[in-house]
């Protein structure tokens, strides 16, 4: 199996890597981050750049492109620790191509391709933990479709989305609806998160809703999936980003009148970070790769991804942290955020230990150790 990528998707790298070193400094997140945490100015500059328009079909004004450019996209974002959820573009694309009708997708689909729309996953609720196919919210039949009555937590840029992909409970089973931010019943408060990102409350009271599926629960598995699979391809350009960090303050700071980078013991710990970035590292490929195979195999492979990326996050971000000292958690220093972005991503569409309990529940006779 090839394992290299195409000259278009080197290309593709390449200029995601020049935008976030010129366009997205460490300066400018910073302002971001002050001003609230979403900044449709820069998502409007990801959209220039075609990337809200990576996996919409290209009969939606998209590219068409698959799941590995979106992972090459979401690695170079998480180099610059990008704030605004490009990843929620490509989790609505999928969903709406593989589950809506002809007309939600062309009324919705080009929109996303060009920016004009923010569609972002509302899925998650107080008692839930992590686990998808428990939802309170409820959904009824109404003149204009359907009412939607809910409470959703979390939600990334709540109070800025276009519009929301919301699961709710309708005639004893999860159905998926559309919702504009914009329809009636409507409200949003949004606050800033841990990494300085922007993410909501957002309450549905009676609100006009849009059925995309009444196979609710598999379309909400397939856009978990496919935030797991963005997710853990932004955590592997974190993690770079913070060994990088690491090492060039190893190769500066001296003790004893000679540099960090020289002491054995300290050099085997960034051996050990190192090792972890490459296990993350295959296991971000292996989890793109998966995202087109039947759901009960992709589920165990996210689940297995995100097992590995969770632990591979720890590891580094609290090495990189001890390396450095107390500088490592100083607001000042980008280290300190790095750290905080690995810690909220190892939360995100369930921690550690909830898909350690999804891999042992998947487990077959053999274990997957043999055929």
């Amino acid at each position: 199996m090839d394992f290299d990528f195409s000259d278009d998707q080197q290309s593709l790298r390449d200029a995601v890597r020049r935008w976030v070193d010129k366009g997205y400094t460490f300066e400018r997140r910073r302002s971001i981050v002050a001003a609230g945490g979403f900044d449709r100015t820069a998502y409007g500059e990801l959209a220039e750049l075609g990337l809200t328009a990576l996996t919409v079909p290209e009969a939606h004004d998209g590219l068409g492109q698959g799941a590995i450019d979106a992972m090459v996209v979401m690695e170079e974002l998480g180099r610059g620790m990008v704030l605004e959820p490009l990843a929620h573009a490509f989790i609505a694309s999928s969903v709406l191509t593989q589950y809506a009708s002809a007309e939600l997708q062309g009324a919705w689909l080009p929109r996303i391709a060009s920016g004009q729309a923010l569609v972002v996953l509302a899925q998650q609720e107080r008692k839930a933990r992590y686990a998808l196919e428990k939802c309170e919210a409820k959904a009824a039949p109404a003149q204009s479709g359907y009412a939607l009555k809910a409470t959703k937590s979390i939600v990334p840029a709540g109070d800025q989305a276009d519009a929301y992909l919301v699961p709710a409970q309708l005639d004893g089973h999860i159905a998926l609806f559309l919702v504009e931010r914009s329809a009636s019943g409507v409200s949003a408060q949004g606050y800033v998160t841990q990494d300085g990102s922007r993410a909501a409350e957002v309450q549905f009271a009676n609100t006009p809703a849009i059925l995309v599926s009444k196979d609710g629960l598999t379309a909400l598995e397939l856009a978990v999936d496919t935030g797991i699979a963005a997710l853990c391809a932004e955590a592997v350009g974190v993690m770079d980003q913070a060994v990088a960090l690491t090492v060039d303050y190893m190769n500066q700071r001296k003790q004893f009148g000679v540099t960090i980078a020289s002491f054995q013991a300290l050099r085997h710990r960034v051996a050990d970070m190192k090792m972890q970035l490459e296990l993350a590292r295959s296991m971000s490929y292996y989890a793109s790769l998966k995202l087109a195979a039947p759901a009960p195999e992709r589920r165990t492979a996210m689940a297995r991804a995100k097992v590995q990326l969770g632990q591979s996050m720890r590891y580094v971000g609290q090495q990189m942290v001890q390396l450095h000292g107390g500088i490592g958690v100083t607001d000042e220093y980008i280290g300190s955020h790095y750290f905080k972005k690995l810690t909220q991503m190892e939360m995100t569409f369930g921690d550690t230990l909830h898909h350690l309990g999804e891999v042992s529940s998947r487990m077959q006779d053999t274990a997957g150790v043999f055929a």
